[in-house]
């Protein structure tokens, strides 16, 4: 039967340039978004109804994206009477269904993806002729009181308008409501007449029931209709007291913040990452919000501030308090950081520490704030070692707050640090607005009210966390556990905190207890219980770690929650795809996607019957190379010695496999991302052959379009980058048909880095001063203005205004290097092939695709490669054209006779 695919975006935000859908052909008929929050705990329904408007079946694809915090809990599809739900399963079981699935010839399909605030998942099915389908999802958060505000955030693009189209959100809260707002995209312009809002005493609504041409001409809208995002803001009453208290069922949740406490001073020590990696808008972003931070100190706080690379750099030794020519002088210090060398986080938070320690004030509060962007790789650069130091020199007397800055950090490194000394890690993302992200944490953690807080429950057991080092205002300490017996006569909730230079006691005669028959009262621990574990599985290890992560995934399946310990398992009609939806872990956000995904025979290519098809996933987006540059021309195709002309070989033990290198039926979770372009639903065709002893590159286009990609024969000797003045020249050696085996840069005149799958070699000065070391352990050093960082498969080289990353890969057992130039000056005039303007072309739309380059048309072929500027590498896609056509030159201009 001959089937169409449909992609449907439901609470999701794709990137900018969505697929055009056949709009006579299926109908959303209804979007309804319900979300219910008692207690600051929301329970959100998604409901979507489909139709198929063809003569034909389609596959109708579900996106969805929830907020981080949320766990799923619930999905289920209707199709012709039918219901299939998801079912929640432990990981290993889910699995072996899929690898069953694989082993049957039906697809399966791994989707997740994280991006700053929304994790994504997705399924699809098969909708035969003018039949229907309902998708409906739930998922469930506990609200994070932030700033003096709870926040729900519901983000909508239904990929075109809906004549039934619905949010409806319910607040009821038993302290009173004391504000309700509505903020986001879909807040504004003629979308703010669709919104109703109700406020009475203990509850409050939110309706959004925008109309079709509402949904057209808002400032986020057009023919597809919406895209954005409502927020709904509240906060409630509170004073004084020891909270909120609801219990029900043998289980209680106590919502903790007070209000009217004074002011505690702090002592806080900014540790801040200045190494070479730091360079560029990194620094730029860190010294503007380090200035503002500053101007926010109070005259009775006191600080210290402590930059590193390899060494420490001090503004003051010992903390001094926040007088104005203090701050001033602050400010000027800030403003004249430089990035350079290596990153010594060890000493900083010993030193910080000790600063914090040996400048003890009563009445105060000390906070220890490290920012860095990467991995230690100057002094102590064991993480355990490291973990141990910290723990030694804290002593749980301060909490450690760690930001990590863009993706190269790792951040789960950073997060077990501060869990162990009582703090949070966050990632800063490294766009525009960065540095508004590290003033907006500062402001979370600026004003203490409390510290030693410890909350206490006569008559209670089975308690999430019940001691916190330091409460801030506009915060909310939030605590659940279990009644002993259900008796409520013999609950006593007590706090016992410190109140600047007093200790202070909040007792039950200054709460509000309330009984009630809410089943969400027992979910709320759960959740709260199965987060706290998952945090405390970081700092474990054996046979403790692995007793709590036992008791972490029987609460996850007991209570049906996505967590990372558990998959739900879609399950659909008769010969549909197994899929299996999972938690993503913390990482960077991936672009709109196409993955590799095997295809059983009914939906394959006919020319290629069983073979792995490009499936997309989503709306293009921006292609990405290596974080910090737009798409460089470090990317490399596939070995025609490797795959033949079909450009599909056989795998071990009858095994389908595509690209070499990559295994389609290895471990469920791996997906390997790349970007879709405008007007492409589906992309199904074998990859266009390599010449033998021919490397493939990819040379970037400006936004939106695709990259050119274009061939070189193996073992020459390329330019790769040339300034005119002769300050650097980076020459790089091909080998057979892999990619660089050698890469040369100089530098000064004076000096010389070589870089093989072996080995790094420096040589500088008059007299040949060398040094060398072997591939893999992290190492750090500098020779005049160059300075070279080696992690694993990185070597990342900083001289001046240049930055070059080269990573080592490994094809079927062969190693070679691939150069990414990611940092340049804007108007250095440069020279070889990693210095090419990106392109720009027309794409001339007909059977035989052609591009319009410099007005002259050529032929040109779609196909699918693997971009090398990544570690590992992504699949990703390109217009082959002529070497001389991508780069407007002769390939003769680029070859040396010698490095």
């Amino acid at each position: 039967m001959k089937r169409t695919v449909l992609f449907i975006s439901i609470f999701g935000l794709l990137l900018g340039f969505g697929t055009t859908l056949p709009q006579d052909g299926w109908e959303i008929y209804s979007f309804h978004i319900n979300s219910t929050v008692t207690s600051r705990y929301a329970t959100t329904v998604i409901n979507s109804r489909v139709a198929n408007r063809k003569d034909e079946s389609q596959e109708i694809e579900f996106h969805v994206r929830i907020p981080k915090n949320a766990f799923i809990t619930k999905f289920r599809m209707f199709i012709d009477g039918q219901v299939y739900d998801g079912l929640v399963k432990a990981k290993e079981e889910a699995k072996q269904q899929y690898t069953a699935a694989v082993s049957r010839g039906e697809s399966a399909g791994i989707v997740s993806s994280v991006g700053r605030t929304l994790e994504e998942f997705k399924t699809s099915v098969t909708v035969a002729a003018h039949k229907k389908v309902t998708f409906e999802l739930t998922y469930e958060e506990l609200l994070k009181r932030t700033l003096g505000k709870y926040e729900l955030q519901i983000h909508a693009r239904p990929m075109q308008p809906i004549k039934d189209f619905k949010v409806d959100v319910h607040i009821e809260e038993k302290a009173g409501i004391s504000f309700i707002d509505v903020k986001g995209g879909l807040s504004t312009g003629t979308l703010a007449n669709a919104i109703t809002k109700t406020h009475a005493g203990k509850e409050a609504s939110v309706s959004f029931n925008p109309s079709v041409d509402q949904q057209k001409t808002c400032d986020s809208c057009g023919e597809e209709g919406m895209n954005g995002d409502l927020v709904i803001l509240y906060d409630v009453n509170r004073n004084r007291s020891l909270g909120d208290i609801k219990t029900s069922n043998g289980y209680f949740v106590h919502h903790f913040a007070p209000s009217q406490l004074p002011r505690i001073p702090k002592n806080v020590v900014f540790l801040i990452d200045k190494s070479g990696s730091m360079y560029g808008k990194k620094i730029e972003q860190t010294r503007t919000a380090l200035v503002h931070i500053l101007s926010d100190l109070s005259d009775d706080d006191f600080f210290g501030l402590i930059t590193f690379d390899s060494t420490l750099s001090y503004w003051k030794r010992e903390l001094v308090q926040a007088n104005s020519q203090n701050v001033d002088d602050a400010k000027n210090f800030a403003r004249n950081i430089l990035d350079r060398g290596g990153t010594n986080i060890n000493d900083a938070l010993l030193d910080g520490s000790r600063m914090l320690n040996d400048n003890p004030r009563k009445g105060s509060a000390s906070i220890l704030i490290l920012l860095t962007d990467g991995d230690p790789t100057s002094g102590v650069t064991n993480l355990e070692q490291i973990q141990s130091n910290v723990m030694e020199a804290i002593q749980d007397k301060f909490p450690l707050y760690c930001l990590g800055f863009g993706f190269d950090v790792n951040f789960k490194f950073l997060e077990t640090l501060s869990l162990q000394n009582n703090g949070i890690a966050r990632r800063i993302y490294a766009d525009s607005d960065a540095d508004l992200q590290l003033k907006g944490f500062y402001d979370e953690v600026a004003n203490p009210l409390l510290t030693d807080v410890t909350l206490i429950y006569g008559g209670g057991n089975n308690l999430t966390k019940t001691n916190f080092s330091q409460y801030y205002n506009g915060s909310e300490i939030v605590v659940a556990g279990q009644i002993t017996d259900n008796n409520i006569d013999t609950f006593v909730p007590t706090v016992l905190a410190i109140s600047r230079n007093e200790s202070i006691i909040f007792s039950k005669e200054s709460s509000t207890t309330e009984s009630t028959d809410d089943s969400n009262i027992q979910r709320v621990w759960a959740y709260l219980t199965v987060k706290q574990l998952l945090q405390k599985e970081l700092q474990l290890t054996g046979a403790e770690k692995e007793k709590l992560k036992n008791e972490t995934l029987m609460l996850s399946l007991k209570y049906n929650f996505v967590t990372p310990l558990t998959s739900m398992v879609v399950t659909k009609p008769s010969k549909e795809k197994t899929e299996v939806l999972h938690k993503p872990s913390e990482g960077p956000p991936l672009p709109e996607k196409f993955s590799f995904t095997h295809t059983s025979q009914r939906s394959a290519s006919p020319s290629f019957p069983g073979t792995y098809s490009m499936i997309r996933q989503g709306g293009g987006g921006v292609l990405q190379g290596h974080p910090g540059f737009y798409g460089h021309p470090g990317s490399y195709g596939v070995s025609g010695a490797s795959l033949g002309g079909a450009g599909i070989f056989p795998g071990p033990k009858g095994t389908t496999r595509g690209m070499p290198g990559v295994t389609y039926d290895m471990d469920y979770e791996e997906s390997i991302a790349a970007t879709e372009m405008p007007h492409q639903p589906a992309f199904a065709q074998p990859v266009v052959p390599l010449a033998a002893k021919h490397i493939r590159f990819m040379h970037p286009a400006e936004t939106p379009s695709i990259p050119l990609c274009f061939d070189i024969p193996g073992e020459r000797i390329l330019k790769l980058f040339h300034l005119p003045n002769g300050e650097v020249t980076v020459n790089g050696e091909l080998d057979e048909r892999n990619g660089f085996k050698k890469i040369v840069i100089r530098f000064e005149t004076i000096g010389k880095i070589t870089v093989d799958t072996s080995n790094i070699t420096i040589e500088y000065g008059q007299q040949g001063e060398k040094g060398q070391w072997p591939m893999g352990p992290s190492r750090e050093t500098t020779f005049g203005s160059a300075t070279v960082i080696a992690r694993g498969t990185e070597v990342d080289v900083k001289i001046g205004e240049m930055r070059l990353i080269i990573l080592i890969h490994s094809m079927i057992g062969e190693q070679y290097l691939w150069p990414s130039l990611v940092e340049r000056s804007a108007d250095d005039h440069a020279e070889g092939i990693l210095a090419q303007k990106p392109a720009v072309y027309e794409e001339i739309r007909q059977a035989n695709p052609k591009l319009k380059i410099n007005n002259q048309e050529v032929s040109a072929d779609r196909i699918p490669t693997m971009d090398k500027g990544f570690y590992p590498q992504r699949a990703n896609i390109c217009w082959l054209v002529p070497f001389e056509t991508a780069l407007q030159a002769q390939l003769q201009d680029f070859i040396l006779q010698n490095m």
